[in-house]
């Protein structure tokens, strides 16, 4: 943990949109454009080194939503069997690129790019090797993870993300961010229309 740390990003774009109907969430429009644009925009505008969105093997549209940005796409093949093959995904990917990674969640449209870059500091400043973005004193997303950690999340199983990982971690805080955002995520039309 330096000042000189690669930190990458790996948005989490693979969900099957079960409680939002037949459309996919991450393609609904929200301000004008994809919500899954918006939170790809969290990690393109923050200060981080490569960023990679992993998607699901029908999702060619949410790969295609974020043409323009400075962001790879990397598809997940099993991505029906669980977030845990998205995290495996973005962090075979981020392991050869980086010392840390950032992991979004493409369904969460408002989180402030400052929000990264807090986390990237205090990650640099050696505040621990698992971080969680926060908002009154609640823990949020994204996380950072040290690459220590990517054994970790390599073997995790089923519709799981991080959360063990990082309850499991001696060094784990919460950075607080002042951004709401970092609570807020759409799993429902209902959700997408509160925001609006």
């Amino acid at each position: 943990m330096t000042g000189d740390s690669t930190v990458a990003g790996v948005l989490l774009a693979a969900g099957d949109s079960d409680r939002f109907g037949e459309r996919d969430k991450l393609l609904a429009d929200f301000d004008g454009d994809p919500l899954v644009r918006h939170a790809a925009r969290t990690l393109t505008d923050a200060d981080l080194g490569p960023i990679a969105a992993v998607v699901g093997p029908e999702s060619t549209a949410v790969g295609d939503s974020l043409a323009g940005l400075d962001i790879a796409v990397v598809e997940t093949p099993e991505a029906a069997a669980g977030q845990s093959t998205s995290v495996r995904r973005g962090v075979a990917w981020a392991r050869e690129r980086a010392d840390a990674a950032v992991f979004a969640l493409g369904d969460m449209p408002l989180v402030d790019s400052e929000t990264v870059d807090r986390l990237v500091a205090a990650y640099n400043d050696g505040r621990g090797s698992a971080l969680a973005a926060g908002y009154e004193e609640r823990r949020g997303n994204p996380v950072l993870f040290d690459e220590r950690h990517f054994d970790a999340l390599a073997a995790l199983d089923g519709d799981t993300g991080g959360h063990g990982v990082f309850e499991g971690a001696d060094d784990a805080a919460v950075v607080g961010t002042g951004d709401p955002g970092v609570r807020v995520d759409v799993d429902t039309p209902g959700d997408l229309d509160e925001l609006r």
